[in-house]
């Protein structure tokens, strides 16, 4: 089997319908969105399903149904290859959650414990700290910086991803993102807002690090079975105290995707697979992937597209 990458998107990726072919034709799958929800104590079934997108976006209920689909993606994949065990795992911020549980991390419910919990307290800073989030393309993280530099308020703006060499993703309030934003306008960027509800992985919820750390203190942690790149340092980790650490810090942390992505086709990935909704992460592949690169990209999402997967990755 060639060498695989397993991707998990994460918040910004919904869309009304995700799942829903899933959990209507297997029973398996509606087990897990019936754990979802009770897990959670949210109606999970009707807002991936039926929205509206407005309720669906908000962080608290966002990061378990969201989850929930990677993980039925994820249950899906197996059922059709079992004993399939891809050379890396990785996730996009929220994410990164599905790829822990998928490397033998973190149990279902541990899982779905803390996407709910991170959700909850993610809302509440989002509530006393309002803020959000604008991709910036066409300009490097050093330019993106360097405006940063220069940018003394008022506001709070911040790089929260480092996606691709050209799409920076800034994060804070809205007199920061205004204000930033139109500088970076004026360097020949085009500026994006982004459909989530919170200034993600920014000072303005770094108020949550400390009490989701203290939640996790109850959750048991395994040494990964698959290799994890960790979106705050971009490289590895065994230990389960040192996993918590960086999963508290994450919160209001740098997303470092562009140096994950750059690590796998280092060690010679073959085939990246985006597993869960839509195709945001294989978009940016193909910012990030050399010209003319061997590497095969993937999604799915669907019984359909994960048909087509589960047949290339036996080939």
């Amino acid at each position: 089997m060639k060498k695989t990458a397993i991707l998990f998107p994460g918040q910004g990726s919904q869309f009304i319908g995700m799942g829903q072919e899933f959990v209507d034709q297997d029973p398996d799958a509606s087990a897990l969105m019936d754990l979802a929800e009770k897990i959670s104590g949210f109606p999970l079934r009707a807002l991936c399903f039926e929205g509206p997108m407005e309720d669906l976006t908000r962080v608290l209920y966002l990061q378990p149904a969201l989850t929930v689909i990677n993980l039925i993606c994820w249950q899906q994949l197996l059922k059709l290859v079992p004993g399939f065990q891809p050379s890396f795992l990785a996730g996009h911020s929220l994410g990164e959650y599905s790829a822990l549980h998928g490397a033998g991390v973190l149990t279902l419910e541990d899982t779905l414990s803390l996407v709910t919990k991170r959700g909850e307290l993610m809302e509440r800073e989002g509530a006393l700290h309002p803020g959000g989030m604008r991709a910036v393309v066409g300009l490097g993280v050093e330019e993106v910086e360097a405006v940063l530099q220069g940018f003394s308020g008022p506001g709070v703006a911040v790089v929260a991803n480092h996606n691709t060499a050209s799409q920076i993703v800034l994060s804070g309030d809205a007199a920061g993102l205004d204000a930033v934003g139109a500088q970076c306008a004026a360097k020949g960027a085009k500026v994006i807002p982004l459909k989530v509800s919170v200034a993600n992985h920014s000072p303005l919820v770094a108020g949550a690090v400390d009490d989701f750390a203290a939640y996790m203190d109850g959750i048991a942690f395994n040494p990964p079975r698959i290799p994890v790149l960790f979106n705050v340092t971009g490289g590895y980790e065994q230990g389960p105290a040192e996993m918590k650490a960086i999963m508290a810090r994450q919160i209001a942390s740098r997303v470092r995707w562009l140096t994950i992505v750059e690590q796998m086709i280092a060690e010679g990935v073959e085939v990246i697979v985006e597993l869960g909704p839509k195709n945001v992460l294989s978009g940016m592949m193909k910012k990030i992937l050399p010209k003319n690169s061997a590497i095969t990209c993937l999604q799915a999402d669907s019984p359909e597209s994960l048909a087509k997967v589960a047949e290339a990755l036996i080939a």
